[in-house]
C-alpha cells in the first residue's frame, strides 16, 4: 500500500512506499498528517514534479472498487501498462436506505390512522424536480463523488476511468438465444 504525501502547503505529491515514509519521518523531514489513509506531510518541500495518476472506478451492485494507478512513462491512455498504488472497496448502503424509507412511511401511516384532529391533504408539494434520483441511487452518486474529491486532495489525479457495466441476463440463462426468442 502506498503512503500519500503532501507538501508543506498541503498540496498532493506522488505517493511513496512505506519504507521511504518511515525514513522521512525518522529524519524529521515529514510528520504524520492523517492515519487513514496513512498520509505524511513534508516539512521542508513545496511543490515538485508529479507523474500521471489515474483513478479507476469499477461499479457494482453491492460494492464498488476504486484503484489509484500510476501510468507508465510515455504510455498512451489506452495501453494497459499501469502500476496499482492502492485499492479501495466501498460497500453501498442501498438496502439500508430502502428499509429506513419503508420504516418512515410506516410511521407516517400510523400517524394518519390515529384519532387526531383533521389535517387537510397537501398535494401541491409532491412534484419531483428534473434530475431526481431515488435516494439509494443518489447516495451512490454522492459517495463516489465524495471519494473522488477526497482522493483528489491526497494524490495528484490527472484522469478518471470508469468501467461501463452492461450484460444480458437472458443470455446468461440461455447462451443460444436469438431474435424473437427474447420476447
Amino acid at each position: 500500500m502506498a503512503v500519500f504525501v503532501l507538501d508543506k502547503h498541503r498540496q498532493p505529491l506522488m505517493p511513496c512506499s512505506e519504507k521511504r515514509a518511515r525514513l522521512l519521518r525518522d529524519r524529521g523531514r515529514a510528520v504524520v498528517h492523517k492515519r487513514y489513509p496513512f498520509t505524511i506531510r513534508l516539512t521542508d518541500r513545496i511543490g515538485g514534479e508529479t507523474q500521471a495518476l489515474r483513478l479507476g472506478i469499477d461499479p457494482g451492485s453491492k460494492t464498488m472498487g476504486l484503484a489509484l494507478m500510476r501510468e507508465a512513462d510515455g504510455a498512451r491512455p489506452d495501453d494497459q501498462q499501469r502500476h496499482v498504488l492502492c485499492l479501495f472497496e466501498l460497500v453501498h448502503r442501498g438496502l439500508q436506505i430502502k428499509k429506513a424509507l419503508e420504516q418512515r412511511a410506516a410511521f407516517r401511516r400510523r400517524r394518519r390512522s390515529r384519532n387526531l384532529r383533521y389535517r387537510a391533504p397537501r398535494f401541491n408539494h409532491r412534484t419531483r424536480s428534473t434530475g431526481w434520483l431515488a435516494p439509494s441511487l443518489q447516495h451512490r452518486v454522492d459517495t463516489v463523488m465524495g471519494w473522488v474529491n477526497w482522493l483528489g486532495r491526497l494524490a495528484p489525479i490527472t484522469a478518471i476511468s470508469q468501467e461501463l457495466v452492461r450484460f444480458d441476463t437472458q443470455k446468461l440463462e440461455n447462451p443460444e438465444i436469438r431474435g424473437l426468442e427474447y420476447q
